[in-house]
């Protein structure tokens, strides 16, 4: 048995528990990630992060652990959380760093006290490159209001990928439309192989949206920074939204910004730091 020391974190309510495998020696986390993730018998959170040292062209690494244990490419939240964390560790005093993560390495950059920006890049828009069997294979994409049968109805999806892949679906009454139920079969269906995240989307205006996100190997969480950029540009390619605009989640709003083409994406929003303590690992 042995205590690790730990920071609880969260974007704009996404929550995570982060990890320093720069300062500590980690034990393997696939097991622990569930154990630390549970909000009863744990630490509890959507996610658990880890800092490692860069394997590559980038000045630190980020490893995503869900709360099922399998792994992530990309979190949009949790990298500004990191970000955070670092400058406030004393890691870094730069206004921007290169992270790598398994999307690729990832820039996010100071913007003012607890806000954060991050390129994300442009998006993935081939069905194969998602990955999703969803229209044609050989098609560049993109991909939007495909029919999809579900859960004993029929949907209308659009798919993008930025290192992790988007289902994005724009429904009525988002308040009440049932998330788990649908989002469940949805990241588990045939036409997504690596399974799928899922944001449920309601227009407000041509600069705001809601959303509502199932996160793959989590479920429903307050806040997915990755599903928000997919839904920014979903929303661009099906000319409901401008290129600036907000998305506003349970847990809080995020600012998004896409040119289009093979612009990047630009993600702002909050980054809060909750508590630190140390977790109980039994090995």
């Amino acid at each position: 048995m042995r205590r690790l020391p730990f920071t609880k974190m969260h974007g704009a309510g996404n929550d995570f528990v982060l990890l320093d495998g720069l300062q500590n020696k980690l034990p393997p986390l696939e097991a622990l990630a569930a154990q630390i993730a549970d909000r009863h018998f744990g630490v509890g959170c959507d996610q658990l992060l880890v800092l490692r040292a860069a394997s590559g062209d980038a000045d630190f690494r980020m490893e995503i652990y869900n709360a099922d244990g399998s792994q992530a490419e990309m979190c949009a939240n949790g990298i500004r959380c990191l970000y955070k964390y670092l400058r406030d560790a004393g890691h870094t005093e730069a206004d921007a760093v290169r992270i790598e993560t398994l999307a690729g390495v990832v820039t996010p950059q100071y913007r003012g006290e607890g806000r954060v920006c991050v390129d994300m890049g442009a998006p993935v828009l081939a069905p194969a490159k998602i990955p999703t069997t969803l229209g044609d294979a050989g098609a560049a994409g993109p991909l939007l209001d495909a029919p999809i049968e579900v859960a004993g109805e029929t949907l209308r999806v659009s798919c993008v990928a930025f290192g992790n892949p988007h289902c994005v679906s724009f429904v009525t009454g988002l308040d009440t439309f049932p998330v788990e139920r649908i989002g469940a079969a949805l990241e588990n269906h045939p036409a997504f192989p690596n399974r799928t995240n899922v944001a449920f989307v309601e227009i407000v205006s041509r600069h705001r949206l809601r959303q509502r996100t199932f996160e793959r190997g989590v479920g429903e969480t307050l806040a997915c920074g990755s599903a928000a950029c997919a839904v920014a540009v979903v929303s661009v390619l099906r000319g409901v939204a401008d290129t600036e605009l907000v998305v506003a989640l349970r847990g809080g709003e995020l600012e998004l910004a896409w040119p289009g083409g093979a612009g990047s994406v630009l993600l702002t929003g909050p980054a809060a730091t909750v508590a630190s303590g140390e977790v109980v690992v039994v090995k």
